[in-house]
């Protein structure tokens, strides 16, 4: 049986406030540091666990070089399984992408070469507005 403590409820509320935002879990844990919080690594990855589990709280690995980022969805964001990423090769920053291009983009691998892409683990490459702006 799983039961709510104070750090637990912090983590959870602090998420909320954060609402669409790729945190890591030493984002978290330095967020509450800098609050004089203490809340422990540990304490920070079983309650992020248990919120993936929840289905409050998608957990995203990009790749090999980066740590998983976690995001709070609620009820209501990315379950449908069309919430697709972009990631900027300068600056690291994880973008979502909302398109009803991409969706159809899906479709048709469905439908025409017999493949089901996974959208919580497609995420496409390349330079931001901001990185661009600047010539990064």
């Amino acid at each position: 049986m799983a039961y709510n403590t104070k750090q637990s409820c912090e983590i959870l509320q602090f998420m909320k406030d954060k609402k669409g935002e790729h945190l890591t879990a030493a984002d978290i844990v330095d967020h509450f540091r800098a609050q004089g919080v203490n809340i422990g690594s540990a304490t920070v990855y079983r309650r992020l666990d248990r919120l993936t589990s929840d289905g409050v709280v998608n957990k995203y690995i990009i790749d090999d070089k980066s740590p998983a980022c976690y995001e709070y969805i609620g009820t209501d964001m990315c379950c449908s399984g069309s919430c697709y990423h972009m990631k900027c090769e300068s600056c690291g920053k994880l973008l979502h992408l909302n398109c009803d291009e991409i969706n159809s983009f899906f479709e048709h691998i469905r439908l025409e070469h017999g493949f089901v892409l996974d959208p919580k683990r497609t995420v496409f490459y390349g330079i931001c507005d901001a990185c661009a702006a600047g010539g990064n």
